[in-house]
């Protein structure tokens, strides 16, 4: 456990300088970086605490606490989100808050228990790099699924018109370091709330935040969770959270050295913090990444100034959150998801000049978006035809080898 621990401890070094840790900035495109993923954890987090009860303040003020834990960790764009598959299960069958909790702690000691055993190195080198790419694109088709069916129609004639505004705004000023193109974005989400929803603005608010006792939820509880809602969630988390997360983090950061082992450390501790405190589930992401990424952060900065963002959010209103969630107009938020969701899809370039990694990954994305577990069926047979393809173009190629002498 010690070397373990010595593994989260280990800095990531500088771009140009190996061996010196990099640095944090909160420069502009930091700012416009930190909101890449607000399209993705904000209806997720609202839904949950629509559905179940829980206390607004504590969820918001710890998630974005596990942000700050992130970012100071890796110091690169890596940001926690809810655990994706254990918040639409919530949302849609309102499960009791105790079993969301019990769910937590379950994935949690589940994670360590795979990353301390070497089972989660051991599937990171049999799960080759076209069954990543697959889930990758299996993501950004779900994120850019939701965000053209439930987000953009959401104000109706007005919510097209401004989500095309957004649009251009993106189009316009994505990469455009003096004028950060998300921040441009909830600017536009902001002013059309305040002309057509300035009389929900002063109706809300007033923190409900008190400092919360660790308490473990009751067994029956825990043993629930994690049948209704753990278990689910692991396939999942160990295709996008570790395997996606490490790659898009190699793709983006090599110098940065995140090793499967410290994701699946950092991962848990999140889930062994969040939980007994009252917060949701969490994990890492490369749709998170990506979306950072996108809108230009490039190190722990732009997750500091998200976390710090929900902290204050859980803060500010507590309780009249009901409200705030009609407030902020979804179209904008779908924008974002969708330059999250093609930035995850755009991945898939690499594998472009091999006919048969392209196949698996693009088979992997359908499969991971198209069926039910969808992700672990995804993994399990994108691998094996993988390997089973490999294996028969070396026999094939020592077959044709022999045939020529």
């Amino acid at each position: 456990m010690s070397a373990i621990l010595e593994e989260l401890k280990s800095p990531a070094v500088a771009e140009s300088q190996p061996g010196r840790r990099r640095k944090i900035r909160f420069c502009r495109n930091e700012w416009s970086g930190a909101f890449g993923d607000i399209g993705t954890d904000l209806p997720l987090l609202a839904g949950m605490i629509l559905a179940t009860g829980v206390n607004p303040a504590n969820v918001f003020i710890l998630f974005g606490m596990m942000q700050i834990f992130s970012a100071l960790v890796y110091r690169i764009p890596m940001p926690a989100q809810p655990l994706k598959l254990v918040a639409v299960i919530v949302i849609a069958q309102q499960t009791p808050p105790e079993l969301i909790w019990g769910a937590g702690l379950v994935v949690g000691v589940g994670m360590l228990l795979l990353t301390v055993t070497g089972l989660l190195d051991l599937i990171a080198r049999v799960v080759p790099k076209p069954v990543v790419r697959g889930i990758q694109l299996g993501l950004g088709l779900n994120l850019a699924y939701v965000a053209l069916a439930s987000y953009l129609p959401a104000e109706g004639v007005p919510g097209y018109f401004l989500a095309a505004g957004g649009i251009i705004l993106v189009l316009v000023l994505l990469g455009n370091r003096r004028w950060p193109a998300s921040l441009a974005v909830l600017g536009l989400g902001f002013v059309y709330a305040f002309i057509f929803k300035h009389d929900m603005i002063f109706a809300n608010g007033g923190a409900t935040w008190s400092l919360p006792v660790p308490s473990l939820p009751p067994w029956a509880a825990i043993a629930q969770g994690a049948v209704l809602l753990a278990l689910p969630q692991i396939p999942l988390s160990i295709g996008n959270s570790v395997l996606a997360t490490r790659q898009i983090a190699r793709d983006h950061f090599p110098e940065a050295g995140v090793t499967i082992r410290k994701i699946g450390v950092s991962y848990s501790i999140m889930n062994f913090v969040s939980a007994p405190l009252g917060g949701v589930p969490v994990c890492h992401g490369s749709g998170g990444m990506a979306g950072h990424y996108a809108f230009g952060g490039r190190t722990g900065g732009s997750v500091i100034i998200y976390g710090v963002f929900m902290a204050c959010l859980g803060l500010a209103f507590g309780s009249g959150f009901d409200g705030i969630i009609e407030l902020f107009p979804l179209p904008v938020l779908g924008v974002i998801l969708g330059v999250e969701a093609i930035a995850l899809m755009r991945l898939l370039r690499d594998q472009a000049f091999a006919v048969h990694a392209l196949g698996i990954a693009l088979l992997v994305g359908a499969v991971a978006f198209a069926l039910p577990h969808g992700f672990l069926i995804g993994i399990v047979g994108g691998t094996v035809l993988y390997w089973l393809m490999t294996r028969w173009q070396r026999s094939a190629a020592r077959g044709g080898h022999t045939g020529t002498d």
